[in-house]
């Protein structure tokens, strides 16, 4: 078939990796893609959220299928666009209505849901510039740390954990006042939850459903989970913690209330579900949802992933996923995340890269580059994803780091206790 995939950054990268080994593939094109995605298919400058012109990419290719690798088309509504149009219905959309994006494009939305459904989570509120003083108040109600989430999509950098009182009060008024934009004209103030995170990964019909493997994520910037969150800054898979009962009640306490409550609300939701998850105490809480898949840990996912990735989304379009296979590899995925020096505040762009072409013990994901003057360049905050496989974790860091010292661009940083606290949890 023909596949029309969404997305520019590192999970877009490890999104064409996997599609290119279906036997169900013809022609892959990526909408905008990146130097990586070009080893798969035929990169296409087109926006994501340019619908008119993916609309005629489409018919003039005749796409079968349309892969959206990230959030702000969906919530933009590209799957009702589809399914609205005489002329694109018929093509296959991997992603979430933009009714059921809301659970991604608006925490209040899925925190509201979480409650009416009985999904566990932290207790909340939700308040506007209108309303600072009750937020001040509430605040006053929690004990520290503090949680404060922008109300919407903020490029995964909306949510600030505060230690003081003092300085929730402070950071909650310069959220509400603009500080992510108009993702944070609303903010939710949630308890903190003691625990050690997981990211798990659904991909459902919207009947059915099948259980990726699961995957932690590193969002702080500096060492010993220190400096400001960022994107991501490495991940690891598997977590040695989610065992067959963790999964289990994963399963019946969140994942199940979940897709019957999208059915409840007569939401369409055919693609990913991101469960990003505290463990606290052997139970599982649901710390947010997302709807598509994250990054950086689809790098470590999709090569852990036994399943043909467009049979699996063939299953999706066409409520059959029940059907399909889709199992986990025995082997340990680990990737480490390099940016630019500075990231996630101001940093430069435009640092030639060299040294790619010599690493041969994992997968080099681009995340952040570009093509200039026929020269790899940086051109973002997260550059590169290196990915290794092996039989541990440990042995599977041992690569990507030994990867790193053969890559090189000016300001390159990169965190060197990725996977340590899993490592450290097992003994």
């Amino acid at each position: 078939m023909n596949v029309l995939l969404l997305g520019s950054g590192g999970r877009e990268h490890a999104f064409a990796w996997k599609i290119a080994q279906s036997k169900k593939l013809k022609n892959l094109y990526i909408a905008p893609g990146n130097p990586g995605t070009a080893l798969f298919g035929q990169n296409v400058n087109i926006g994501v959220n340019d619908f008119e012109k993916i609309k005629n990419f489409c018919i003039e290719k005749a796409i079968n299928m349309l892969v959206v690798g990230t959030e702000e088309p969906l919530v933009n509504g590209i799957y009702d666009f589809f399914a609205n149009s005489e002329q694109l219905k018929h093509i296959y959309v991997t992603g979430a209505s933009a009714r059921g994006a809301m659970l991604e494009g608006s925490k209040d939305f899925a925190k509201e849901f979480m409650l009416k459904y009985n999904i566990p989570t932290a207790r909340y509120k939700t308040f506007t510039l209108a309303n600072i003083d009750k937020g001040f108040e509430f605040l006053e109600t929690l004990n520290a740390p503090f949680v404060l989430k922008a109300d919407g999509l903020a490029a995964g950098k909306g949510v600030v954990i505060c230690e003081t009182v003092d300085t929730a009060k402070t950071t909650l008024s310069e959220m509400l006042n603009g500080k992510f934009g108009a993702a944070s004209r609303k903010v939710v103030i949630e308890e903190f939850l003691n625990g050690i995170e997981v990211s798990m990964f659904v991909l459902t019909d919207g009947v059915s459903y099948k259980l990726l493997p699961e995957a932690k994520d590193y969002k702080r910037a500096a060492d010993g989970d220190k400096g400001a969150n960022t994107g991501g800054m490495g991940a690891v898979s598997p977590v040695y913690f989610v065992d067959d009962t963790f999964r289990q009640k994963v399963c019946s306490k969140i994942i199940e209330p979940t897709i019957a409550g999208l059915q409840a609300e007569k939401i369409d939701y055919r693609g990913f579900i991101f469960l990003g998850l505290m463990n606290n105490c052997g139970e599982p809480y649901v710390i947010e949802y997302n709807v598509r898949m994250g990054d950086p840990e689809t790098e470590v996912v999709f090569p852990r992933l036994d399943a043909d990735l467009l049979d699996l989304f063939e299953g999706v379009a066409t409520k059959t996923l029940n059907s399909k296979k889709c199992e986990t590899y025995a082997n340990a995925a680990v990737t480490v995340i390099c940016v630019s020096g500075g990231y996630p505040d101001a940093y430069k762009k435009g640092m030639e890269i060299s040294g790619i072409e010599n690493v041969d013990e994992s997968i080099v994901f681009h995340a952040g580059t570009t093509i200039c003057d026929n020269k790899l360049q940086t051109s973002g905050g997260r550059v590169l994803a290196i990915t290794s496989l092996d039989d541990t974790i440990e042995n599977a860091l041992k690569k990507s780091y030994k990867s790193i010292e053969k890559i090189e661009f000016r300001d390159m940083y990169f965190r060197k206790d990725i996977g340590q606290d899993i490592l450290n949890g097992k003994k």
